[in-house]
């Protein structure tokens, strides 16, 4: 008889043998399995022995449970609910001995576990539980000593990957070769950065990303069962390094099933690529310092001669000996500016390396400046980024454009056209403006009186109290005068843009002249009123 002994868990192990696996060996060689055959890939992480009744408060996840039947003699009805109960709490199997305590298993328990592919094992009456502990026992932790030093060389083989300065490319072709699988390193958008792995697999891999994106979930594929333990066809692990998220690591197998351990490895490789993102952002942080500084004295004057600034932009793959455009994207007010500044960086960079290869990009403190062909459209670039940045809201930003450049000379000046042009385009437009230096006209010499108070007595003294904003009548008289003036008093043409009737006009002229002076016949008042118009319009003055 079998002595009543109950055998606490064997703790947590994290890898284990399938149920299928573990009839295998020899003390089970007699043992025939009753019911729940679609259950046999389970995975057994423990053995435990049934003593008490209520053994459902000792039992845990993958467990293997041994039974005499001993603790249910007197109530065998209980083994109708026994199944679903062990099944709920994740067991592996059920393993019994039959004709000492318990003579048979009501038919209603054997087509439970068929139902829910949960294994019951008849066991041979002449093996003892101690022979199959220690031989299930010592396969699992052989198993386990196994992944350990499998996932130990792994690590050894990836980390020398970056002690040898290997990027994404090594790191997935060392995956691929440890797991014999296909691997894709992905950012966080889905594009694929880096493929290793057979060349068709790979294909079928950038297929499904590109079609489905990057699986975003351990599996994607149903798990296989079977005796060999169940698998995955897809597996996928973030990138994680300082708190963001850089992409994903996806394998992919199209023969043979991707195992946890596997998924173990796989995510070493993510760790060791994190390091590698982590390592070329700090090496372009650098080069973009370096970047940034160079063609901060360029367009300041204070990097030499043209050929000297033509000679070192060429390092960069900048081509500054062309006719160029500058451009200046400054963030606009009222946004998270530390965070924005970023974006603004990345978005314009996309967008010049879509339109111009040759040129030149970089982020300032509050800007970005950009120097790109001049034979391109610029307003499209600055579109181009825009849209970009408009994904990542709520910050905007506001572009100017300089004159063509005819050389590295001439740069300093242009970028002071474009930075004027920037500012003033949001005074004038509000956020987010495109505005060419050409086409500020007036307005640029408007925005170099520095002293606001001074423009403020000229328009009291110009508009008097038409200057006042406080009252819907006087902006109504206003917009009246401001088309009279770009009509240049054209008393029909300006009736037919206002909407209104010849003489109602006439009267409203009247009003205007009483409360300005006679503008329609002084040229120099009517200059006047027009400049005053002009500074109203310019957000901030």
């Amino acid at each position: 008889m079998e002595p009543p002994v109950r055998l606490a868990s064997t703790g947590t192990i994290i890898h284990g043998v399938s149920v299928g696996e573990v009839l295998g060996v020899s003390t089970l060689a007699e043992a025939r399995l009753i019911a729940g055959e679609s259950g046999l890939g389970r995975i057994v992480q423990r053995l435990n022995v049934m003593e008490v009744p209520d053994i459902l408060a000792w039992v845990k996840p993958h467990e293997l449970l041994l039974t005499t039947g001993y603790p249910l003699r007197n109530t065998p009805q209980s083994l109708g609910r026994l199944v679903a109960d062990l099944d709920e709490r994740g067991l592996a199997a059920l393993a019994i001995k039959l004709g000492r305590y318990v003579d048979e298993l009501p038919g209603d328990m054997v087509e439970q576990a068929d139902r829910l592919g949960f294994p019951l094992i008849l066991l041979p009456n002449d093996v003892g539980f101690d022979d199959i502990l220690n031989q299930v026992l010592t396969d699992i932790l052989n198993r386990q000593a196994a992944v350990l030093a499998r996932a130990e060389e792994a690590h050894r083989a990836l980390v020398q990957v970056v002690l040898a300065g290997g990027g994404l490319r090594e790191v997935a072709a060392e995956v691929a070769q440890l797991l014999d699988v296909s691997v894709a390193v992905v950012d966080g958008a889905g594009a694929v950065l880096a493929t290793a792995g057979p060349a068709e697999q790979v294909a079928a891999l950038r297929e499904s990303i590109s079609r489905e994106g990057p699986p975003t979930t351990a599996a994607r594929a149903p798990a296989r069962a079977g005796a060999g333990g169940r698998g995955r066809e897809y597996a996928s692990v973030p990138v994680l390094a300082g708190g963001h998220h850089h992409g994903r690591i996806v394998a992919y197998s199209a023969s043979t099933a991707i195992r946890d351990s596997d998924v173990g490895i796989l995510e070493r490789a993510a760790t060791v690529a994190a390091l590698v993102v982590t390592r070329q952002e700090a090496v372009n942080a650098v080069e973009s310092k370096y970047r940034a500084d160079f063609l901060r004295d360029v367009l300041t004057g204070r990097a030499g001669a043209a050929e000297r600034v033509t000679a070192r932009a060429r390092a960069f793959g900048w081509d500054l000996s062309r006719p160029v455009t500058v451009l200046v994207a400054e963030l606009d007010p009222d946004g998270d500016e530390r965070s924005a500044q970023d974006r603004l960086v990345a978005c314009w960079t996309a967008a010049v390396r879509r339109h111009d290869q040759r040129g030149a990009v970089a982020g300032f403190s509050h800007e970005v400046v950009a120097v790109i062909d001049a034979a391109l459209d610029a307003a499209r670039v600055a579109k181009d980024a825009a849209s970009a940045f408009a994904d990542l809201p709520p910050a905007t930003f506001s572009t100017g454009t300089s004159r063509p450049s005819p050389g590295a000379d001439a740069l300093p000046e242009a970028y002071a056209q474009a930075l004027k042009a920037a500012r003033v385009g949001r005074q004038l437009h509000g956020p987010g403006a495109v505005a060419h230096f050409d086409q500020l006209g007036v307005y640029r010499l408007l925005s170099l009186v520095n002293d606001t108070d001074e423009l403020h007595a000229f328009v009291r003294e110009t508009l008097g109290p038409l200057a006042a904003d406080d009252d819907a009548e006087n902006a109504d008289l206003r917009r009246t005068l401001q088309v009279l003036l770009e009509t240049n008093l054209n008393v029909a043409e300006t009736a037919r843009r206002l909407h209104f009737h010849y003489n109602t006009l006439r009267y409203r002229i009247g009003k205007l002249e009483r409360m300005l002076g006679n503008f329609t016949d002084d040229p120099h008042l009517r200059l006047n009123l027009t400049l005053a118009l002009h500074v109203l319009r310019m957000r901030g003055i």
